[in-house]
């Protein structure tokens, strides 16, 4: 650590200008801002007051507010205590620590990549190649965003060094702890490189950068590194070293050595400036009339991504990881945030789009300060305050019936992991330990009960339960009387994915076809559509076309849930079921996933996000080609290609299409398994910059004909029929008819399939 003599050089006379304003100072009033119904939030007063009364906090300025703004603001005890008192006010200044990671350093990093000055997944020696020495060559900016570079905590502060330069020379010196990808290492490092390349990409320094196009335009007047002398009365100290408070100065020892800003450290600001980032945040990436992100940005950011120890991050965003501070448990798995050492923290419900911040000096005046508890309660009293009606799955509409229709059943249930009730439980073992219901038997559809297989799969033993497994894609895609034998009833628990090449769906009208000849009963525990209902795409499925993946004449998005799915296939198709359907409730059937306020639980081992759930019906389409969709790499349906392909050449040719929603960027990737295992592809990365926007039929179209008409010889487009359903629109496509042409064709049909659509729909 930098010892304390040579920081009171710099410190004294900080110091020194500080008593004479304490001295001078008056204590204020704590203030209020506007509070819509305050009595809802009476207890985080009495927490807040609590912790203090315990001396883990002098302080806290707590703030929370959602989309149209701040909705409660209160200041709670002291400022500062010696040499006299002063209250602490809702505008003070605190040190953020960590939170600088992501309000200044993510969302610059974010920008840059929306400008195609970099991106996320390239290697970090791309841009710094001096970087690259010791064994870090191999690092992304991902991994640099999701702390799993491998890197230590933090830079070695034992020996003298001191300035930016010095910093990054001994970055360059350090070799990884662990191989990237393998370890979650929260680490300093990894931010104070990507700030580094802030510097590096925009020519900006990291502070001018932000400024300029994060701060300024937000209107947060009172956020910056280095606060400097004419605002010392506002900002709160923090801790002592060698007797000396450090006050009006980054606390953070590496960030100070630095000169004050760094990518990890660094930034000082207000409860309402953070109020107006989080507020960008939650509507999608813009306040008001100013945009910073895009909504796909702030999307992929925020979206879990599973590390190899079971921390979960976003992209700079904590998701539920060991520095999360209960504050995840208490908002649910759609939350995320980040805390900051010091005291501060940033948490964000984004199902309500409530976002929630306490800024505290913790290490005033001792050191010896204790925020946890205090983030915890906090945290639980605004979202029990806050809390609307929550969407109830089917299975938790089932526990809540007491399980009434299976009471006294033996029961067999088609499920796989996505099988779980709000509160993560698998609905194989709620069933299991459900009163008077017996479970004697499982299945599962393709991918297997994990989800995370491909091919063939073979039943087993469910380990938790001793129960058998029977797979519906092994031997066998319908149950057998074998499997059925001494069954009173199948119950189906599975998330689909809302389009029709889907096999989950045609598997559920197998089950209920072989249910019907044995009359037995199936009861459907309903799950969302995860792209939702709104956007109904794609051609409807000719007849003579009808296979495992097109079990009924739907389009290619058919914006319907499982359940109602279940109910048309079962009068349309006259399968004659003794069908129930356990409906949701509180669904909103024209929500995204990640609006619905669950955790996203890959369904099947190639999607892993909700963007790739929303590039799925268009990228799907061209998967039976010659064509790699990216499975076998980090980034299935967002990347497509192959080795034939230049890539350049055919991401100019599909942007100059100008398709609505995305954009399209020059990628080479080599693919692990699946089709081109091994072999290098060059392609296209997908971004999806306005999902609302996207017809993915239409790419998938688009994708193919640009395909056919650069590389006629090549392309093998054919195998495209099967998912298309269509032979109409195939032999437009093929014959070289304009891609919104072919779309418009198939509008009539469409009408009519809502026509019919609207007789199952049971959301509205």
């Amino acid at each position: 650590m930098i010892s304390g003599r040579e920081r009171a050089r710099t410190v004294l006379p900080v110091i020194f200008l500080g008593i004479v304003l304490l001295l001078a100072s008056v204590p204020g009033a704590q203030a209020t801002g506007a509070a819509v119904q305050p009595s809802r939030f009476d207890a985080v007063a009495r927490i807040v007051q609590h912790e203090i009364a315990l001396q883990h906090i002098p302080g806290a300025v707590v703030l929370v507010g959602g989309p149209e703004g701040v909705i409660y603001r209160q200041a709670f005890g002291e400022q500062w205590l010696m040499p006299d008192r002063k209250a602490l006010t809702p505008d003070a200044i605190f040190d953020l620590a960590s939170l600088t990671k992501i309000v200044a350093t993510t969302t610059a990093i974010m920008q840059l990549a929306e400008a195609h000055k970099l991106s996320l997944d390239e290697k970090v020696s791309k841009y710094w190649p001096a970087f690259g020495a010791n064994g870090k060559e191999a690092i992304t900016l991902t991994q640099l965003l999701t702390h799993s570079s491998g890197l230590r905590p933090d830079l070695d502060l034992r020996m003298p060094w001191r300035g930016r330069q010095a910093a990054l020379s001994r970055i360059i010196s350090e070799r990884p702890i662990s191989p990237p990808g393998v370890q979650f290492h929260y680490s300093d490092i990894n931010f104070i490189v990507l700030g580094e390349l802030v510097r590096r990409i925009s020519g900006q320094p990291l502070e001018s950068y932000a400024r300029a196009k994060i701060f300024r335009p937000l209107g947060m007047e009172n956020t910056g590194f280095n606060p400097g002398m004419g605002r010392l009365r506002r900002i709160v100290p923090t801790d002592r070293e060698d007797g000396v408070l450090h006050w009006g100065m980054v606390q953070d020892p590496t960030a100070y050595r630095m000169g004050g800003v760094a990518g990890h450290a660094g930034l000082f600001s207000t409860a309402d400036d953070l109020a107006r980032f989080a507020q960008m945040i939650v509507s999608g990436g813009a306040r008001g009339k100013t945009r910073i992100l895009s909504p796909d940005s702030v999307a992929r950011m925020v979206s879990p991504l599973e590390l190899p120890d079971g921390n979960k991050r976003g992209l700079g965003w904590d998701i539920a990881s060991d520095y999360d501070s209960g504050m995840a448990a208490a908002f649910g798995p759609a939350s995320y945030g980040h805390t900051g050492y010091t005291g501060t923290s940033l948490w964000i419900d984004g199902k309500t789009k409530t976002y929630l911040i306490i800024l505290t000096s913790r290490l005033y005046p001792n050191d010896r300060g204790d925020v946890r508890a205090l983030r915890q309660d906090v945290a639980g009293a605004v979202a029990r305050a806050i809390s609307e009606q929550k969407l109830v799955l089917g299975v938790d509409a089932l526990e809540q019936s007491q399980f009434a229709p299976l009471m006294g059943q033996r029961v067999g249930l088609l499920t796989n992991q996505t099988g779980r009730d709000g509160e993560g439980r698998r609905t194989i073992d709620i069933l299991m330990h459900a009163p008077d219901v017996r479970l004697t038997a499982i299945f599962s559809p393709e991918h297997g009960l994990n989800a995370d297989q491909n091919g063939k799969v073979e039943s087993g033993i469910d380990r938790a339960t001793g129960l058998p497994v029977y797979s519906l894609y092994g031997e066998s895609r319908r149950p057998t009387q074998a499997m059925l034998e001494g069954l009173d009833v199948l119950v189906v628990d599975l998330q689909d994915a809302g389009v029709r090449f889907y096999t989950y769906a045609t598997t559920v009208a197998y089950v209920m076809e072989e249910a019907a000849k044995r009359n037995l009963r199936v009861i459907i525990l309903d799950r969302p559509n995860p792209i939702g209902a709104a956007g109904v795409n794609g051609p409807i499925l000719e007849p003579d076309v009808e296979s495992f993946t097109g079990y009924f004449p739907l389009p290619v998005q058919h914006g319907m849930t499982l359940g109602e799915l279940a109910s048309l296939f079962n009068i349309e198709k006259q399968i004659g079921a003794d069908l129930m359907v356990v409906p949701m409730k509180a669904y909103e059937p024209f929500s995204w996933y990640d609006e619905t306020g669950l955790a996203w639980i890959n369904p099947s081992p190639n999607l892993r996000s909700v963007t790739e759930a929303i590039l799925y019906p268009g990228i799907g389409l061209i998967e039976g080609t010659n064509i790699s969709v990216g499975r076998g790499t980090n980034f299935p349906f967002e990347v497509m290609g192959a080795p034939w392909i230049d890539g350049v050449k055919l991401a100019a040719d599909l942007n100059a299409r100008a398709i609505p929603g995305v954009q399209f960027e020059p990628v080479a990737f080599t693919p692990e398994e699946d089709r081109y295992s091994g072999q290098p592809c060059r392609g296209v990365r997908i971004s999806l910059l306005a999902r609302d926007k996207l017809d993915a039929t239409r790419l998938g179209l688009e994708i193919a004909a640009a395909l056919n008409r650069l590389y006629p010889a090549e392309f093998k487009m054919a195998s495209l029929l099967g998912a298309l359903g269509s032979r109409t629109a195939f032999a437009a496509l093929e014959n070289g008819k304009d891609p919104v042409e072919i779309a418009a064709g198939w509008a009539a049909e469409l009408r009519e399939f809502e026509t019919l659509r609207a007789k199952y729909r049971l959301y509205h």
